[in-house]
């Protein structure tokens, strides 16, 4: 914006500077602002202001203050551009003119004069993106709908902020590396081809009185239909204009083709009508301007643009070199950092397992002391298990003699037990025999005596007839008759005897059999308990033995 204030100007009492400026053209306010910014371009831009509803453009050659310009103050002029060029990237030559083109056109498209379809609008979003913050990260992009296509764009999908910002971010990345000015041509090479970039659009009537858009941009006239901005009925191309002439409100476009009918149309308000023409004749002097060699200053300016632009790829390249530099020095920083960190963590942890391998090795050194204490005991264990296995194998094979002693000694108590049996039998055999001759005997002797009888009942009878004269008969029968006598009863004495001998015999053959029974119990019982086996077993067996022995 550039402000003045004409009271201050004409004050009699300013500085003789200020009186000076009493007689500024619209031209020494333009080149004032043109230095002030280093604009050499100057043919694009123009001073705007508002005046009764529409806009005007200061007059170069005439005073500021003779001007229509508004009364009130200050008086706010717009220095913004007039025309548009046709090839931004070959006509622009400066930065800075490349840089208000930049801004304008956003603005233009952001507050929808310049209609953007919403695939062109992410992408031009993320070149001003670049081209605003040019930083190498999208977070520190906080205001979206500054850089986003218009609210209308936007609305137009069901998308959120923060989808439209990812789309944003996708694009971004792929403009790494680009400096602000080719982000900023960039945008304009999109933004040049968009339908309404460029052109001025006032309100006119056609001869029959219908309302009709005209529409005056770098390439020559278009009429449009007033609900439709984007596609022209017909374009008047400025090298197709013969002639444009205007009278009492009227303009008259004469086209070469002779054949072609010719364009009148007009305006209800004067102001535009001037505004009109003046966009006619300074869009058509740059259109023949762009055809024609450039001039010595425009070489001049090109030239140098190409020696800043060759200073600035020289400059951007030791940039570029510089910060790949400084990239990898951080870089090596960081890995430096991010190593002595794990160093750090490293030694940490090696004290640590050093701390911990001291306590292990105390506690070790505690554990091999009570190890080798457990090693004296163990041994001296085992010393002690060796001694007793060797004493349990002497036992072992002493139970195992022992064992076998009383098992032979067993055998010969089985056998002298089965002798016993058979003796047992033979002599209740002879019992048996000679019960039977004892009682052959009796009978013998009871015949005997009854023959004894018979013999001396007839003896006393024949005794008395004849008598010889030696002993007397019956004192020789009497001693036959002791004899008798006698043995009679050493018969019965002997057979009481024996009787006596075969009951006692058999009670201590079936005792003896009860003790060889018992004595098979205990040995059996005795094998499956062989530490206790051999004593009680050598005493039992000794006991049997002796018994065996009694008996016998």
């Amino acid at each position: 914006h550039v402000v003045c204030y004409p009271s201050e100007i004409q004050n009699k009492t300013v500085k003789k500077k200020n009186k000076e400026l009493v007689k500024w053209k619209g031209k020494d306010l333009f080149d004032l602002v043109c230095r002030t910014l280093g604009l050499r371009e100057t043919w694009f831009f123009g001073l705007q202001y508002n005046i009764k509803d529409t806009v005007a453009w200061l007059k170069m050659e005439k005073k500021v203050l003779d001007q229509e310009v508004p009364k009130e103050e200050p008086i706010t002029f717009y220095f913004i551009a007039k025309f548009y060029p046709e090839n931004a990237e070959e006509e622009l030559v400066q930065d800075i003119t490349q840089h208000l083109f930049f801004l304008q056109v956003k603005k233009k498209i952001l507050e929808e004069e310049i209609h953007c379809p919403p695939e062109a609008s992410v992408l031009l979003a993320s070149y001003a993106v670049h081209a605003e913050l040019n930083v190498a990260s999208y977070a520190s992009f906080v205001n979206a709908s500054l850089f986003l296509a218009p609210v209308q764009v936007i609305n137009l999908y069901q998308m959120t902020a923060e989808m439209w910002e990812e789309r944003i971010t996708a694009c971004y990345a792929e403009h790494r590396g680009r400096t602000r000015d080719e982000a900023e041509m960039e945008y304009l090479k999109i933004a040049q081809d968009l339908d309404m970039y460029g052109v001025n659009y006032f309100l006119i009537r056609n001869k029959k009185g219908t309302d009709l858009l005209l529409g005056v941009d770098a390439l020559g006239l278009h009429i449009y239909e007033p609900d439709n901005r984007l596609t022209p009925k017909c374009s008047f191309p400025w090298n197709e204009i013969r002639n444009i002439s205007y009278s009492d409100k009227e303009f008259t476009i004469k086209p070469l083709d002779k054949k072609t009918n010719v364009f009148k149309f007009n305006s209800s308000r004067l102001r535009v009508n001037k505004l009109i023409l003046q966009l006619c004749i300074g869009n058509h002097d740059l259109f023949m301007r762009r055809r024609r060699v450039d001039s010595l200053e425009v070489q001049q300016m090109k030239a140098q643009a190409r020696e800043e632009r060759a200073r600035k790829q020289v400059e951007r390249q030791r940039l570029q070199r510089e910060k790949q530099l400084r990239e990898e020095a951080e870089r090596a920083r960081d890995e430096l950092e991010r190593r002595l960190i794990q160093l750090q963590d490293e030694a940490h942890m090696a004290n640590e397992a050093l701390l911990r391998s001291e306590q292990t090795a105390d506690l070790l050194a505690e554990k091999a002391q009570i190890a080798e204490e457990e090693a004296k005991l163990l041994a001296q264990k085992a010393a002690e298990a060796e001694t007793e296995m060797q004493r349990i194998k002497v036992t072992a094979i002493r139970g195992q003699e022992e064992r076998r002693l009383m098992e032979q000694k067993m055998l010969e108590a089985e056998m002298l037990a089965l002798k016993m049996a058979e003796e047992s039998e033979r002599r209740a055999k002879e019992a048996e025999q000679l019960k039977q001759d004892l009682q052959e005997a009796r009978d013998s002797e009871r015949r005997a005596k009854n023959k004894l009888l018979e013999i001396t009942s007839r003896t006393v009878y024949t005794s008395t007839a004849a008598a010889p004269g030696g002993m007397p008969q019956e004192l020789s029968f009497s001693r036959e008759n002791l004899s008798f006598d006698f043995k009679d009863t050493d018969m019965k004495r002997l057979s009481m005897e024996i009787e006596k001998e075969k009951v006692e015999y058999m009670e201590k053959s079936k005792h003896l059999q009860e003790q060889l029974n018992e004595l098979k119990t205990e040995i059996e019982s005795l094998k499956l308990k062989d530490k206790q086996k051999s004593p009680p077993l050598l005493q039992f067996a000794s006991r049997c033995k002796i018994y065996l022995l009694r008996e016998n």
